[in-house]
């Protein structure tokens, strides 16, 4: 058995995007199996994926250069890896990089293109184009130590009965997040003919959904409610999610559940939509030449009015339902 130790601490959706790459790649190669290091928090996702150990950690407990090398060191102990996969290159992961290039391993790391996405997200190029997807630089990683992996592309549904939409409002930077009064209206429409379920996370964004779940017949707030492990299991039994550019399109991807995506300042130009999600599922304004400014939507709007988000029509989102 091959061992493959890849390491990627965050984000969220990014560390989510990895889990159908390493699904099709270990079905594809079944005498493979990979040591995924991340975040403990993390765990769930990966918890159905046969030839997978999930190694969780505190990053608080690795701090600086000399942390990360005894992170290096009690990794290498542990699972005695063949290939070494950095999903991240990050600074962190560059330093246990060298450690294991001195112990002899072989690395392998992501090309994230970042020159590409630059360009990209440069507002007076007006030549933009679709960049290669996230998880096909996954998937690279791989395929540049030797092994074969074809990915699908298809999402794998968990139900053929589905049931209720789910409805992630909010995303951590304001450039991917639809005005909170559009996503209302958005809710008070489809409540008529549909349940809604809320998807957040934190205090203000729990008030936020148990507020509405007040003011709103037939919606149920589920935020703060459930684990991961659980809100996977809920998202994979509805017909459709609804969510911005976030971790909650990722979510869906994981459990085969279709999602409408809302894009403001990102654009899935940059390669980050959903694993098996439709492109005919994306909501988003067209003809504004300044998208996108932004790989994460974590600049301010060049322009001063969040055109790209103000100008979205709840209508726009209805009618992909």
């Amino acid at each position: 058995m091959t061992r493959i130790l890849a390491y990627r601490f965050s984000a969220f959706g990014d560390v989510a995007m990895t889990v159908p790459v390493f699904r099709e790649f270990l079905e594809q190669n079944p005498d493979v199996e990979i040591v995924i290091v991340s975040r403990n928090n993390f765990e769930s996702l990966f918890a159905d994926i046969p030839n997978v150990i999930f190694h969780g950690i505190d990053l608080d407990e690795y701090k600086g250069f000399f942390g990360i090398r005894r992170l290096g060191k009690e990794l290498l102990k542990r699972y005695n890896p063949d290939y070494i996969a950095d999903l991240h290159d990050v600074i962190r992961s560059k330093i246990l990089n060298k450690f294991y290039v001195r112990k002899g391993l072989k690395v392998f790391k992501i090309n994230k293109g970042k020159e590409e996405k630059e360009n990209l997200t440069d507002i007076w190029n007006l030549d933009k184009i679709q960049l290669k997807r996230t998880v096909e630089r996954y998937a690279d990683v791989f395929r540049d130590m030797g092994f074969k992996v074809e990915l699908s592309h298809q999402l794998r549904p968990k139900f053929t009965q589905k049931l209720g939409i789910g409805f992630a409002p909010f995303a951590q930077h304001t450039g991917k997040m639809l005005p909170l009064e559009k996503s209302f209206e958005l809710v008070k429409i489809l409540a008529e003919k549909h349940t809604i379920y809320f998807f957040g996370g934190g205090k203000k964004e729990t008030e936020t959904l148990e507020s509405w779940e007040r003011q709103i017949p037939n919606t149920q707030s589920l935020a703060g409610k459930l684990n991961l492990s659980e809100e996977l299991n809920r998202i994979s039994q509805l017909e459709v999610m609804i969510s911005m550019d976030s971790a909650n399109m990722h979510l869906a991807s994981i459990v085969g559940t279709r999602c409408i995506s809302v894009w403001g300042s990102t654009h899935p130009y940059a390669g980050f939509l959903g694993f098996g999600q439709s492109e005919n599922d994306v909501v988003q304004i067209n003809d504004l030449t300044c998208r996108p400014c932004s790989v994460f939507g974590d600049k301010e709007c060049y322009r001063g009015d969040w055109a790209c988000l103000e100008e979205i029509n709840v209508q726009q989102i209805i009618e992909k339902i």
